[in-house]
């Protein structure tokens, strides 16, 4: 692998210039794979922290941050050819570590499933599930208002907006977590909202990654490497969603579910290990990035 401490480029990968950060001098590598609509930039303290003593490669999707985005569908088959050039581009060689939050985590089990020779061990962090449409079948009546039609639709409105417009329309704000990042950090998590190409990107992976789970499952299945699954704390979670107006028990039987398809991704590898991350919600690396970054040392060192 080339000799590089820290960079964050645009690199060309697939006729389109893609942003990747590396950081770290030494150790095993660590890839990190994104949610839907977030930016490598909010994992800052789990990646400072893991480059002490490890290579962390992660990058922006098609669409993200400076990321330029193709005329093809954005999907997680897309993103698994694009990692696929960038270690190409980066002479990686060695066996890596695979992190895969949410969205994240639907691209790695892809990415496990067609490369497992690349993949070292992999941690899915509070991941979307090959088997997401179980949740599609909970009759939630409020909650179900909010359909994959209605984010595909409300994702393609914003796309069409310029970013003086989309700053307008959706006022961008961080959360109480991202507010305790460096300031230039904030900045760019602020400029990143209001991108319109990200939900150009977001309309065509929610399109797709119904269809997505289904071919992933298709494939010849998971490795049996090692495997940390985390899911977020559940009772934590339905209290942080009851200021939306929504109804405790819609909450809680989607959160019950949620909860059962984390608890089985565990049974990809008969490697696993099962962990709830406590006064965590859905952005775990955010919450409980002390978390995070033991699981990910664990595995490496073989604990």
């Amino acid at each position: 692998m080339k000799g590089l401490s820290c960079i964050n480029q645009l690199i060309e990968i697939n006729d389109n210039k893609i942003e990747v950060l590396f950081k770290g001098k030494k150790g095993p590598l660590v890839i990190i794979l994104t949610g839907m609509g977030c930016s490598f930039e909010e994992w800052y303290e789990v990646i400072q922290t893991l480059s002490e003593t490890c290579k962390v490669l992660t990058f922006h999707r098609q669409g993200l941050g400076q990321s330029e985005i193709g005329n093809g569908i954005q999907n997680t088959a897309s993103t698994v050819n694009d990692l696929a050039e960038i270690f190409h581009d980066f002479q990686i060689e060695e066996p890596f570590y695979l992190v895969g939050h949410s969205y994240g985590g639907l691209c790695a089990q892809h990415f496990a499933a067609v490369y497992p020779e690349k993949v070292a061990g992999v941690v899915l962090v509070d991941s979307t599930s090959i088997e997401l449409k179980e949740l599609e079948k909970l009759d939630l009546p409020v909650m179900n208002q909010e359909s994959d039609d209605f984010w595909i639709e409300k994702c393609l409105e914003y796309s069409a907006k310029d970013k003086h417009e989309l700053s307008e329309l959706i006022q961008p704000s961080l959360n109480e977590k991202q507010l305790q990042l460096p300031e230039d950090i904030q900045q760019k998590l602020l400029e990143f909202q209001v991108n319109p190409l990200l939900y150009k990107a977001m309309a065509s992976e929610i399109k797709e990654w119904t269809g997505d789970a289904e071919i992933i499952k298709s494939l010849r299945g998971f490795p049996q490497v090692p495997l940390v699954v985390i899911g977020r704390d559940k009772e934590y979670s339905i209290q942080a969603q009851l200021e939306n107006g929504i109804p405790e028990w819609e909450i809680r039987e989607f959160e019950e579910k949620w909860a059962e398809l984390i608890t089985n991704q565990s049974k990809l590898s008969s490697k696993s290990d099962l962990v709830f991350a406590s006064n965590a919600g859905h952005s775990v690396f955010l919450d409980r990035p002390d978390l995070v970054i033991d699981c990910i040392h664990k595995m490496i060192n073989g604990r």
